[in-house]
């Protein structure tokens, strides 16, 4: 490692961010004006390579295993792998209400101020790009492919309401639900019918009466996609989608034993066939790593905003699943005073506003910051290396 004070690595890579911010808070608004769902973010992908392609030195992959709107750059060669992820894709119909401009612009502000330090802090640092965090488990196909291997740490920031150091999220699975009936004339011969919709309407009966005893921290709930197409035709067709929630894998399983119990019992009142199809991966719960966390708290602050504890558990992500193999952090940075809810599209809006762009800043200079301490710390480095 080349000498210098953290201090000194500190300076460089806020000068060295500084004179590219103009470019990252682009690369922000273009992400924002043209949103891109889960497995679409083609634009977005190339977007952010021709980014990567600035920095010297830097080594690009754009599309990995079958995901093409994965991407993985890294600079420097060093022993301990520090990853940073971005997420950019969208919601459908509302854009950019979950904020992940921001998230892959901070992402692309912290590799943009390391690269040119990494091997003097003897690092690699890798910047990933995770496809379809809304919809799709990006993050865990690529664990399933191998992308994050070598990671000693990983991190990335989330925009929101609050400064907290980290996120509660839910441990999280989503299913699609079909019952399949016979159709007949509704009026003239019903009892040749097997009526889908009833299998559907026992079934949310059977939900809702099933809450009372879920257990602390679990969740279910779901939408109707469809059910019927005249009044005086017995439905033969029923479809929806159901979503569980719970604090853990463990606890995960046994709430949805209890979704497809009451699934069941509308299929078997109604003599209709079940068709219950997990859709896509399972979130993990999210497992801070608190050294980490208290070495990014003291850079935020550092940066003049104080970072708090999780105030409240809501939502999933597959960054979850990352925590679960790798030391992990995954602050929420706040949009400012007034800031509308998440998913909204108020807060849509906000993500490209000032709030937005300083939510950037903040949060790729502290991550940038934390991965210095996390180089020149040798406790940090022991123990992140598993040097006993």
């Amino acid at each position: 490692m080349t000498a210098g004070t953290a201090k000194d690595f500190k300076n460089e890579a806020e000068s060295t961010m500084n004179n590219r911010f103009e470019s990252i808070l682009e690369f922000s608004h273009k992400l924002h004006h043209h949103p891109e769902t889960g497995f679409q973010e083609y634009r977005a992908v190339q977007w952010l390579a021709d980014e990567l392609k600035s920095i010297p030195g830097v080594r690009i992959e754009v599309g990995l295993g079958d995901l093409p709107t994965a991407l993985k750059a890294e600079a420097g060669t060093g022993e301990l792998v520090l990853t940073i992820c971005a997420e950019y894709d969208a919601l459908s119909g509302i854009g950019h209400a979950c904020g992940h401009n921001v998230i892959a612009s901070a992402a692309l502000g912290a590799f943009t101020a390391l690269a040119s330090l990494a091997d003097r802090l003897d690092i690699t640092v890798r910047l990933l790009g995770t496809p379809a965090e809304e919809n799709g488990g990006g993050k865990v196909l690529m664990l399933e492919h191998g992308d994050f291997d070598g990671t000693h740490a990983a991190m990335m920031i989330h925009p929101g309401d609050v400064d907290e150091v980290e996120m509660l999220p839910y441990a999280c699975a989503g299913y699609g639900v079909s019952f399949h009936g016979r159709s007949s004339h509704a009026s003239t011969q019903p009892w040749d019918g097997i009526n889908a919709l009833d299998a559907l309407t026992v079934a949310l009966t059977a939900i809702g009466l099933a809450r009372q005893q879920l257990e602390p921290g679990q969740q279910i709930h779901g939408c109707v996609d469809g059910a019927g197409t005249a009044p005086n035709v017995i439905p033969e067709l029923a479809t929806g989608q159901w979503m569980v929630r719970a604090l853990d894998i463990d606890s995960l399983a046994r709430v949805t034993a209890v979704l497809k119990r009451c699934l069941e019992a509308g299929a078997l009142a109604a003599g209709a066939r079940l068709e219950f199809v997990q859709d896509g991966p399972v979130y993990a719960d999210l497992r801070t790593d608190r050294s980490m966390a208290e070495i990014f708290s003291a850079n935020s602050a550092n940066l003049g905003r104080p970072m708090g504890p999780a105030s409240r558990r809501g939502g999933s992500t597959d960054m979850a699943n990352v925590s679960h193999r790798f030391p992990t952090i995954h602050p929420m940075i706040s949009l400012g005073d007034g800031c509308p809810s998440i998913h909204s599209a108020e807060f849509a809006a906000v993500a490209s506003s000032e709030a937005g762009d300083k939510a950037i800043w903040d949060g790729a200079l502290a991550m940038a910051w934390s991965c210095i301490d996390l180089a020149m710390s040798g406790d940090a480095r022991d123990r992140l290396l598993g040097v006993k």
